[in-house]
């Protein structure tokens, strides 16, 4: 792959070839469409540009005379030309373009999963560029294109759409790798400009003819250009075929053919190659044959090798090469003018001959320490039979692969596991890291389905269960806690385990007890486990053992020693400088904020969720972003902020899409459609929900009881009193706190309500009864006390109960908790004769609703006051109103004057201490809201209208 930066002799080189060389015939139309583009991208609003067209058609030319355009509309233009050997590189050109020559760059980060780290480094990289001017990005040959890079154009182009930056790719029509054609369709999806540039007319390659040859060409030399079928790269090259032999006359300004015959001329472009071939030394035919196996660009000194010769015994053929058109030596190595011309010459040689020439040239790269995917390239074009060390280079590569580009790294893990014989240990264990990969992607049924089909061969024990436990992780990553128990089942059945595989077996299906509500089940697979894990003296395996023992303290109720040991496991996972890799994943910190959100220090939760996601993205532990967002969407919920929880939740969905995660989480879905029914729109909440319970069934899954708890309070809000408490039977239905436990306390004394009202006593028995469980075991939370009250106020209609929990909530920080209280307080002094007390409760529980967002909430008790007699003003809380200034909420206007100040929305981030996605979501909402598209029009309408507050404020 060839990168370029603007800032380089190549770059320029680029630009100063396309103004040099031959002027661009028959693409007015093409060039008319991208200087518009131009035009928009300098006025601030990004473009995206795909053009498709067969090899020699003229997407390189077009690319080169783009290039010389924006540079000379003072664009900063960031280049990559792709190469048939990319297609299995760990590299990623894109980001090498990026990084300035000898200028420093983010360290790598040693994750097993790297597609968080390259797309934010990459964002941060582009929208710095775009402050000093607007950004080209083009890419040629983007078939080839490394899979990172391939990964980065499928998502950058729409989460920076509001940056000035043009992106142009040129692609071939038949290209096969299906990450190609999902880019395009990206791409597309996103408005994206589609140009095919298709045969020229005739008169067109007669007027490239007249510019290589310097004349007119005659009628008879015009006629063997139909040949060409109009591909300039060919007309141009049967032309310079001619010119090359005395075939050719000029007279008067016309060209001619000698001899107007087909003796001796080339009838298409492979027979033009050949021909030229036949007139060269046969050192350069040698020369020219090993090229064309060891690629579009190839090193003199490993061609010498495979010829058996000295380099410098070569020189006399390379001059021949290069004097004949063929090879170019612009570059640190020889190359091919035009990809066609290796392909010509690779296909004439005989199939037999290119398959051993491409098995030795693998073995002879790996032997001087070349690159393991040109490496694998090569014996992939071998087709096999492949030895030991050919098989150690491909799954070095996979695993290189692997951490960028997994889906890539899969593909090619199946394709070796092809060459090898049946019953080969490593084939299994190739199969198995593809089904791994696979399940890091949205491919997650192809992952399942190579698991079957691979179990479906005769397999030893201690493979099978790698490959069980493998697909129990791919189900308990999708949420399909179930399934993953059946395999791990299963595999822990086989005989003969190896200790190792039999422990992360059993650790990973106690996980799944506890995931699942069976806090029992968790504790008697815990043969030893948790004491073994303490004796270990690795430090991951004593943090993994302590999450476990936090998480079932917490759901047998035992709050304060949950917290204890959550502390503990994420103070010394902290304490390690590359982070902790936990199996089954998890994090620590992020736990402890989950805990932390049931008990009195709900105010820590922010900080613990600060830092510890910004060290996720730091040490790009991508999987886990989407947890840290839904995870801080519920604490902002509990808090009473809805607005910024809405934010959180679609930031968790954006970057679950973003890094193609199996299933986002369901939590996130619940969270939004919770927002949506307190703000009153109950449409919206139905779609969240439609999503959020599509796939299995939510009442069985993890955050089920989230899911669960938004399908009753849209059926409340429905006024289907009776549905709403069938559908909190199964979810909350039992007398212990496990269940209660899996939603944050303010939502509990809602579930009370809804059952009463829906006439089902018994599910509001069980939770008066899971709370009084709950101060058995651990009194040292007032916010338990508080939701005890509250709901045996609501049980029994004391008001004396219902006053204790007011009182108690009001230092708790949890202002809808309180609101909820304030509110049936209110109602059951409005039914007494005199309803004088009812009005302060129900005054300040609209207060608290409507600063909250909670419109829907504050409607009613708006209603409620006016039926006694007490008028109320609007709510304080616009946001969801008509488009404009007025429906921003406060987090949306704080980021406003920093960008009119030119922050990046990475620097942004770093300035209010927030995620970069969650700046992202702010910024789609903004420009959603005032119905603009770039940070430009933002500026102007924000400068025009002034009197914004100081958003570092």
């Amino acid at each position: 792959m060839r990168s370029t930066d603007p800032a380089g002799d190549r770059a320029r080189e680029c630009g100063d070839r396309a103004a040099a060389g031959p002027p661009l015939r028959g693409r007015d139309r093409e060039i008319a469409a991208v200087r518009a583009d131009l035009e928009a991208v300098r006025a601030g609003r990004g473009a995206r540009v795909v053009v498709e067209g067969a090899p020699g058609v003229g997407k390189s030319r077009l690319l080169a005379e783009l290039d010389e355009m924006a540079r000379r509309s003072g664009f900063d233009v960031v280049s990559v030309r792709a190469d048939e050997l990319d297609q299995y590189a760990a590299g990623v050109a894109l980001q090498s373009a990026l990084r300035p020559s000898g200028g420093p760059h983010r360290t790598t980060v040693a994750a097993d999963d790297q597609r968080l780290w390259l797309l934010d480094g990459i964002a941060d990289a582009l929208e710095a560029r775009t402050q000093r001017a607007p950004v080209a990005v083009l890419v040629d040959d983007a078939q080839w294109a490394d899979p990172a890079t391939l990964f980065v154009l499928r998502t950058l182009p729409g989460r920076l759409a509001a940056s000035p930056i043009l992106w142009v790719l040129a692609v071939r029509p038949d290209a096969e790798r299906p990450t190609v054609a999902m880019v395009r369709e990206d791409l597309e999806r996103l408005g994206a400009r589609s140009l095919t540039l298709g045969p020229l007319s005739h008169q067109e390659l007669g007027r490239i003819a007249a510019d290589v040859l310097g004349a007119t060409p005659s009628p008879g030399l015009a006629r063997h250009l139909r040949g060409a079928a109009g591909n300039p790269f060919l007309a141009i090259e049967l032309v310079r075929a001619f010119a090359g032999t005395d075939a050719v006359k000029v007279e008067a300004g016309v060209a001619s053919l000698v001899h107007d015959a087909h003796d001796g001329i080339p009838a298409g472009f492979r027979r033009s190659v050949a021909a030229r071939l036949d007139r060269l030394p046969e050192d350069a035919v040698r020369l020219l044959q090993m090229g064309s196996v060891l690629g579009r660009e190839f090193d003199l000194g490993t061609a010498a090798r495979m010829l058996g010769r000295r380099v410098g015994s070569l020189l006399p053929g390379v001059e021949a090469a290069l004097n004949a058109g063929l090879l170019s030596a612009d570059g640190p190595r020889l190359a091919f003018r035009h990809d066609l011309m290796r392909q010509a010459v690779h296909e004439n040689l005989p199939q037999a001959v290119r398959t051993a020439l491409h098995r030795e040239a693998a073995d002879s790269l790996r032997g001087i320490g070349a690159r393991s995917a040109e490496v694998a390239w090569h014996v992939v074009m071998s087709g096999g039979p492949v030895d030991e060390a050919a098989v150690t280079t491909l799954t070095s590569v996979v695993r290189e692969l692997s951490a960028s580009a997994p889906d890539a790294a899969a593909d090619l893990a199946q394709r070796i596991a092809g060459l090898l014989p049946q019953r080969d240990g490593r084939r299994v264990t190739l199969l198995t890291d593809a089904a791994e990969y696979l399940g890091r992607t949205r491919r997650v049924h192809e992952a399942l389905d190579l698991v079957d089909a691979t179990l479906s061969d005769r397999l030893e024990p201690p493979r099978e269960a790698c490959l069980r436990l493998v697909a129990a992780e791919i189900h308990q990553a999708a949420g399909e806690d179930a399934a993953a128990m059946t395999h791990l089942q299963r595999a822990l059945d086989l005989p003969a385990l190896p200790p190792d595989v039999r422990v992360r077996l059993l650790k990973t299906k106690a996980t799944g007890h506890v995931y699942l509500g069976d806090i029992t089940a968790a504790e008697r697979t815990d043969t030893g486990l948790v004491a073994a894990a303490y004796r270990s003296d690795d430090p991951a395996v004593v943090v993994s053992a302590m999450v476990f023992q936090s998480q079932t303290s917490f759901y047998r109720g035992r709050l304060a020693r949950a917290v204890e040991l959550a502390e503990e496991a994420a103070g010394r996972a902290g304490r390690e400088s590359g982070g902790l890799h936990l199996r089954p994943p998890r994090i620590p910190a992020l736990w402890l904020a989950m805990a932390l959100l049931a008990t009195d220090r709900i105010a820590d939760t922010e900080r613990i969720l600060r830092d510890g996601q910004r060290q996720a993205e730091a040490l790009g532990l991508g999987w886990s972003l989407p947890h840290w967002h839904a995870t801080r969407a519920c604490a902002l919920l509990e808090q009473g902020a809805l607005d910024d929880a809405a934010v959180e939740a679609e930031a968790s969905l954006t970057v679950a899409d973003e890094l193609e995660i199996t299933r986002p989480s369901a939590r996130a879905r619940a969270v939004l459609a919770l927002v949506e029914i307190g703000r009153g729109d109950l449409t919206r909440a139905r779609d969240q929900l439609r999503a959020a319970e599509a796939g299995p069934d939510p009442t069985t899954q993890r955050y089920g009881r989230w899911v669960t708890l938004a399908r009753a309070r849209l059926a409340e809000a429905e006024g289907l009193d009776a549905p709403a408490a069938v559908a909190l039977t199964a979810g909350f239905g039992d007398r212990g706190p496990t269940r209660l436990l899996a939603v944050t306390p303010s939502h509990w004394p809602g579930i009370v309500r809804i059952a009463l009202r829906g006439g089902d006593p018994s599910v509001a028995r069980a939770v008066s009864g899971a709370l009084r469980d709950l101060t058995a075991r651990d009194d040292s939370q007032q916010i338990i006390r508080a939701v005890l009250a509250h709901v045996d106020g609501l049980l029994h209609g004391d008001p004396r109960e219902l006053e204790s929990a007011i009182s108690l909530y009001r230092s708790g920080g949890r202002p809808l908790a309180l609101a909820a209280a304030c509110e049936d307080l209110g109602e059951l002094l409005a039914t007494s004769a005199d309803t004088a007390p009812a009005i302060p409760y129900l005054e300040e529980a609209g207060e608290l609703a409507s600063a909250s967002g909670a419109l829907r909430d504050h409607e009613r008790i708006r209603r409620r006051l006016r039926r006694l007699g007490v008028r109320t003003g609007a709510p304080r809380h616009h946001t969801t109103g008509p488009p404009g200034w007025g429906s921003l909420t406060e987090s949306e206007r704080r980021l406003i004057p920093l960008v009119v100040d030119g922050l990046t929305n990475r620097a942004i981030a770093d300035r209010l201490y927030l995620s970069i996605h969650t700046v992202n979501t702010h910024m789609r909402h903004i420009f959603t809201k005032l119905g603009i598209n770039t940070r430009v029009e933002l500026t102007r309408l924000a400068l025009e209208r002034g009197g914004i507050a100081d958003g570092a404020d």
